[in-house]
């Protein structure tokens, strides 16, 4: 199986060293030198990784063949690309490749369904994953302790705890107007089949 492991930046220097945008929790593993790696587009590779370092956070590597400048720029916005066998898992039991997270379905605690994960996208700052929604529509979901609370491969699904407005802003206020309404006995508000309000709203 193949994974997207970094994607090239701009060049550093004047000896063919690039930044890289690193897509894998295991960078000393699948960037390391001696790595050798396919790349899209693929007329670009593959490359052998020469030397690597980091130089203000930022992972600095070398190709073999790459010494100047010119040839570091020819470089930019390339996906590197490595070759990972599918029974692989993370040393962490806490961490998950790209490929074990798509396709799991999404949903609360209280089993509420919210989609499937369709994209993970890495942010500098936290992991992301993309969802689709039954209706088509797509909601950002932070992969993180306080709203991922369990990734259960045998059941392929991820169970989240969604903050108020995470998953849909009107939902919020919908189960407000639902107490009122129970309250003063004038039934629930019109709704989907599910129960639930006819629109998503904007993921945050």
């Amino acid at each position: 199986m193949q994974l997207v492991v970094a994607r090239i930046g701009r060049a550093h220097g004047i000896k063919g060293e690039v930044t890289v945008e690193v897509r894998t929790d295991e960078p000393e593993v699948r960037l390391g030198p001696g790595a050798v790696l396919a790349t899209d587009p693929p007329g670009t590779g593959p490359l052998t990784i020469e030397t690597g370092r980091v130089h203000s956070g930022r992972l600095l590597l070398r190709f073999a063949g790459v010494s100047d400048r010119t040839g570091a720029e020819a470089l930019r916005n390339t996906l590197l690309i490595a070759e990972v066998d599918p029974e692989e898992l993370p040393d962490d039991p806490e961490e998950f490749y790209d490929h074990q997270l798509m396709d799991l379905d999404v949903v609360t605690e209280e089993g509420v369904e919210v989609g499937r994960i369709t994209e993970i996208s890495h942010l500098p700052s936290q992991d992301l994953f993309i969802v689709e929604r039954p209706d088509g529509s797509e909601v950002m979901i932070p992969f993180v302790a306080e709203i991922v609370a369990e990734i259960d491969l045998d059941e392929q699904r991820a169970v989240i705890t969604p903050p108020p407005g995470l998953i849909d802003d009107r939902a919020v206020i919908a189960s407000a107007r639902d107490a009122e309404q129970g309250e003063a006995g004038d039934g629930a508000p019109d709704s989907g089949a599910d129960g639930a309000p006819d629109q998503a709203g904007e993921a945050r």
